[in-house]
């Protein structure tokens, strides 16, 4: 789950990470009021989850109250990337002398967090990686132990940062670490942290990204989710406590459990389809979470067949079987099934679809084969 910019810099002061004074506002007459109260210099910057918001002039600044309140009506009324802007976060402007990249994130090859720093700040750490890849530095951190001091004083020289900003970067780097570890992120990221004229570090910028397996021990984290980023899909999906991701193929899979559905995907890959969705409907699923995962699947046009993959054990083979035609009952689908059904009440299930002139498959490779077939209007 992405945080916006405003959320994550709420998030970050909490921990001791200086931020510039400001506030979101979702009118134009909030922002001129924000900036009066900051003194009339301000930034205003669109609230949306994507990134060069700066180049698609999303973030304007501005000299006085009066100003600010006509940017704030032009980006208001903006959509960068299809995203609407409906916030803008009004921050006091900042007089900048040197921008620093400065992130945790999950690093899956080495099995640990990494701490990564650049004095490149302020543009996209991709484009720094490809053009300037020597100006990154990365620390990798012990989880067991936590972010000790000398590796954040090791970033500190690494990046050529004058000593007399050491004590506060190594303050910032304890509380970016605290964010990312008692927030369940799997990215925390200040682009730019800033030394400032006055000779300060500030957080300019945040991003944050949440784990959505860990939002559980979250409730105020899972609060703050934005579903204009997301398919709708997605949205409904989670209603229903389905896992459910879109891809851009033409098999819908419906699978029961996350390692199946990874193996029905590639199947339906090796046999020279493409899934359409990564979709796991859990163990113990009844028609009710079938029927909704069903008519997810179906409301992408781009769907030609579907592959159903059950294997029975938590979940009841006729309790899917139910719920696929009670999905076909009220949706009426037009594109053929492909049903394999394996495990606990198999036998039911596969009477209870026998009249539904659904296609069914005994093997894994069988119902690959035929929902590509049938994808390709070769169904028999």
């Amino acid at each position: 789950m992405k945080l916006h910019e405003y959320q994550s810099k709420q998030i970050f002061a909490k921990y001791g990470i200086p931020i510039p004074k400001g506030r979101v506002a979702a009118t134009a007459s909030e922002a001129k009021a924000i900036a009066e109260e900051l003194g009339g210099r301000v930034v205003i910057k669109s609230q949306v989850l994507v990134g060069g918001r700066g180049k698609a002039g999303g973030v304007k600044l501005a000299k006085d109250a009066d100003e600010a309140e006509q940017l704030a009506t032009q980006i208001l009324a903006m959509e960068i990337k299809g995203l609407p802007v409906r916030k803008v976060l009004v921050d006091e402007a900042a007089a900048i002398e040197t921008e620093i990249y400065f992130s945790i994130t999950n690093d899956r090859a080495a099995r640990k967090p990494v701490m990564i720093a650049s004095a490149a700040g302020g543009v996209e750490i991709e484009e720094v990686a490809a053009k300037t890849p020597e100006k990154i530095v990365k620390v990798h951190v012990d989880p067991l132990l936590g972010l000790r001091d000398y590796q954040a004083r090791d970033i500190a020289a690494s990046i050529d940062l004058p000593r007399d900003y050491w004590k506060d970067f190594n303050k910032i780097a304890a509380g970016l670490w605290k964010v990312y570890t008692e927030t369940d992120a799997t990215l925390a990221e200040i682009n730019p942290l800033v030394i400032t004229k006055d000779k300060r570090l500030i957080a300019l910028d945040g991003k944050m990204m949440i784990d959505d397996n860990a939002l559980f021990r979250h409730a105020d984290l899972a609060e703050m989710r934005d579903v204009d980023e997301e398919a709708a899909a997605e949205t409904e999906a989670r209603k229903y406590g389905l896992s459910y991701i879109k891809l851009d193929g033409n098999i819908g899979c419906m699978v029961n459990g996350a390692g199946l559905a990874m193996t029905s995907m590639d199947i339906v890959k090796l046999f020279g389809g493409e899934p359409a969705n990564f979709l796991d409907i859990g163990g113990g699923a009844g028609s009710d979470k079938v029927a909704a995962a069903m008519k997810i699947i179906l409301s992408d046009p781009n769907v030609k067949a579907v592959l159903f993959n059950i294997f029975g054990g938590i979940t009841r083979c006729d309790e899917v079987a139910r719920g696929i035609l009670v999905a076909m009952d009220e949706v009426k689908p037009k594109v053929p099934m492909v049903v394999r059904l394996v495990g606990t009440n198999a036998e039911e299930g596969r009477k209870l679809l026998a009249d539904a002139k659904m296609i069914t498959a005994e093997t894994l490779a069988d119902a690959a084969k035929k929902a590509v077939a049938a994808a390709k209007g070769k169904a028999k």
